[in-house]
């Protein structure tokens, strides 16, 4: 369920993230300033809380989080600032 007001999504949105030594990413910064783990925003996401995301299931089963197909690059999680 999105959050529309006068045609504007005002869902929270990730603006920076946190990676691991393997550079998985393990937690996100909201546009509210909320830090999430990533199990957190992986219930927030599947819920429709979060804008610009979707989750996908992997080949071992489990559910990730990913940026929605939009063909620029640069807004891709792992492309967002770390926090």
């Amino acid at each position: 369920m999105s959050e529309i007001t006068g045609g504007q999504d005002t869902r929270e949105q990730i603006v920076a993230v946190q990676k691991n030594g393997d550079g998985d990413l393990t937690a996100f910064k909201t546009t509210n300033g909320r830090v999430l783990d990533y199990a957190s925003a992986l219930e927030e996401v599947q819920a429709g809380h979060i804008a610009g995301v979707n989750t996908f299931k992997g080949k071992d089963g489990e559910f990730y989080i990913r940026g929605d197909a939009d063909g620029d690059p640069t807004n891709n999680l792992d492309q967002l600032p770390i926090f």
